[in-house]
């Protein structure tokens, strides 16, 4: 069941702007468009560059030999990455300030957010070595292509998790989701490395 192993890399998917974005449009007025459109976009990207890190990873795993520790030059690859992901998290771990870009979303349309998703989910850094991370380590492992879909499904239930808030808990929403964005904001850096030493332990002992 190595899908499950990488299903906690889903937090690390969505911690940083990409949930706050997310919190932003579940309290807007046309929040069922932008949210649905924001996830919709996300879910391209994600499968674009898992699905692309999959095919890349079973081509170098078929043609690699294990060194004396057991470990792959692929391994090795993707313990660089997570390692930058966790310094690169960690750097940025005291910037509570929301981008100034997400200042001009107040007047954000569903194409707005539907691009914003794709970039976001798809090439933000720390997004980008996660999902390639995830499609490499299922490849390595031989697992069918289809396991990534519970690590997708996960992170797209993240994305939508405010704006499914709204949806049941009505004007509630307006003063429960402020503080859950809030430390969001200010404590996910610690989840997320958390989950990429977790990732890594995983990595070193199989």
């Amino acid at each position: 069941m190595d899908f499950a192993k990488v299903l906690p890399m889903a937090f690390v998917m969505v911690a940083g702007p990409q949930i706050i974005s997310a919190f932003f449009f579940a309290t807007s007025p046309s929040w069922k468009k932008l949210s649905a459109s924001y996830v919709f976009g996300a879910a391209i990207s994600i499968s674009l560059v898992v699905g692309a890190s999959y095919l890349i990873a079973k081509g170098a795993t078929s043609g690699s030999e294990e060194s004396e520790s057991g470990l792959r030059p692929l391994d090795y690859a993707i313990l660089a990455l997570l390692v930058f992901a966790m310094v690169h998290n960690y750097l940025g771990r005291n910037t509570s300030e929301p981008p100034k870009w997400m200042g001009k979303l107040q007047n954000a349309t569903p194409k707005t957010t539907f691009v914003l998703g794709f970039l976001l989910l798809g090439l933000f850094p720390s997004d980008l070595i996660t999902s390639f991370s995830v499609g490499a380590f299922l490849a390595h492992n031989g697992d069918a292509y289809w396991q990534v879909l519970p690590f997708l499904s996960l992170t797209l239930l993240f994305l939508a998790a405010p704006s499914l808030g709204v949806l049941l808990m009505g004007k509630r929403a307006q003063m429960v989701l402020p503080k859950i964005r809030d430390w969001m904001n200010d404590n996910s850096w610690i989840v997320s490395e958390v989950v990429l030493a977790f990732f890594i332990v995983i990595i070193l002992s199989g």
